[in-house]
């Protein structure tokens, strides 16, 4: 395609093709590598779908001085993201109290469109939350110290300036934190059902039939109100630049300009509230979980085994050509993945490589896999997210119209409760691709190594 400045790499496999071309994710890779700066390839993984500007499953690196940075190629829920807790129990320990465990805690976690927590922040107070993530909950007695540690980048974004936040961004958030949200969020009981790697799973304290728990959420209204605000911003600027795009909505800004150093700074704000947030969803599933069964912190040993972002930019090191270069990686609906020995993991990590989280559709389950040295130097560290839509929100009520959903989902052995009957709707398991096959295209890739399959049996949505 003429003014592509990179070739555009989607990562498939001969049973998902006839999926791709259905919308117009594949001419949104195309559009992407137009964008100056763009290094080697515009990706996407076999989770692709279309998206604001960016695909939804896109991968994008751009050089610091020459390149740019875009709101949609992050997406508007701002680290939108996944932690996975585990305990020492087992599944025979719950089986009896699932019910009153999935009661407990869509009465406790506070759930839908526009949810409002406990919480009402001051301005003042908003803005440390902006500046130092998930340390700000533990600081204030929402988890433990050892949970930083097993959080991407010790839940905190650096760079983050609150003043750079708009007045209506800081409103929306003020009441949303600690809330799950709705959409495709879910708070889910699991249990691990199925080892690939046994040195891996040890790493991670996985074992056949443990209770673990999926907290899939992300930055909420302020998020949201960030990226619109920049996105508004950028667009009214881009006749000034000295390049075309195929497509406003790529709207950008040079990462070396004033206008691209602002987004970064308040994207990464709208990251750190992210991170804020699901470090209280766990700490109050840890406290539900205790009330409910029972059972003490020690004997319940709810534990953080990894939390990552989805939706980000990030300035990064790669060996390009031979040389070291810090860049500017955006992922999209994609999840980093780095391989053994990287720096920035955990010490209790290292020696296997980052734990990677892959969530399936509403009650399917997920996957935990794990980094690689392939995608390190081939995709930017990167690897799919989840599962992908392969039908919008409005098909998908259509196609569920006259049905009930909560007992589909109890006829698969799994307790779903949520707020409205039309977020059930829409997240209908056939509004997805099959995971089982997205995780074996990045598996069978070498992007990711396949460590566990979790299997759901209890989900709360918004």
């Amino acid at each position: 395609m003429g003014g592509m400045r990179v070739p555009g790499m989607i990562y498939t496999s001969d049973k998902m093709l006839g999926n791709i071309g259905t919308d117009q994710s594949p001419k949104q890779v195309a559009n992407v590598a137009h964008l100056p700066g763009i290094l080697k390839y515009s990706m996407a993984m076999p989770d692709m779908h279309w998206g604001y500007g960016f695909p939804i499953g896109g991968v994008a690196a751009f050089d610091l001085n020459e390149g740019v940075i875009s709101p949609g190629g992050v997406g508007y829920d701002i680290n939108c993201g996944v932690r996975l807790m585990a305990t020492r129990l087992f599944f025979g320990d719950i089986k009896d109290r699932l019910h009153d465990l999935v009661t407990a805690l869509f009465q406790n976690i506070p759930t839908g469109v526009g949810s409002k927590g406990s919480l009402k922040l001051s301005v003042s107070e908003e803005k440390k939350v902006l500046r130092e993530g998930a340390s700000w909950a533990v600081a204030r007695g929402f988890g433990e110290a050892g949970d930083l540690e097993t959080t991407e980048d010790r839940g905190v974004m650096e760079g983050a300036d609150p003043d750079l936040v708009s007045d209506r961004a800081l409103d929306r958030g003020k009441q949303q934190l600690g809330t799950l949200g709705s959409g495709n969020h879910f708070l889910e009981i699991e249990v691990v059902e199925e080892i690939f790697d046994e040195t891996a799973a040890r790493a991670f304290g996985l074992e056949l039939n443990q209770v673990a728990v999926v907290i899939h959420s992300g930055s909420r209204g302020l998020g949201y109100q960030v990226c619109d605000d920049y996105l508004a911003r950028m667009v009214k600027t881009m006749a000034k630049l000295d390049f075309q795009l195929p497509d406003r909505q790529l709207a950008c800004a040079y990462l070396a300009s004033d206008a691209g150093r602002r987004y970064l700074a308040a994207m990464a704000c709208a990251a750190n509230y992210a991170w804020a947030n699901r470090q209280m969803l766990m700490h109050w599933t840890r406290e539900t979980f205790e009330r409910t069964l029972r059972k003490s912190p020690r004997d319940m040993g709810m534990r953080l085994v990894y939390d990552v972002c989805h939706n980000i930019a990030k300035i990064e090191e790669f060996v390009i050509d031979g040389k070291k270069k810090k860049v500017c990686v955006h992922r999209k609906g994609a999840t980093r993945a780095l391989p053994p020995g990287h720096r920035a993991l955990p010490d209790r990590y290292r020696a296997v490589g980052q734990p990677v989280l892959i969530p399936g559709d509403m009650g399917t389950g997920s996957y935990v896999l794990v980094g690689t040295e392939k995608a390190f130097h081939e995709t930017f560290g990167s690897t799919c997210h989840g599962a992908g839509r392969v039908m919008s929100r409005s098909q998908a009520k259509k196609a569920s119209r006259g049905r009930s959903i909560v007992r589909e989902m109890a006829d698969r052995h799994v307790i779903v409760m949520a707020t409205g009957k039309g977020t059930l709707q829409e997240e209908i398991p056939e509004a997805y691709k099959d995971v089982d096959s997205v995780v074996d295209i990045v598996h069978n890739a070498g992007l990711s190594k396949k460590v566990a399959r979790l299997r759901a049996v209890g989900c709360i949505k918004g």
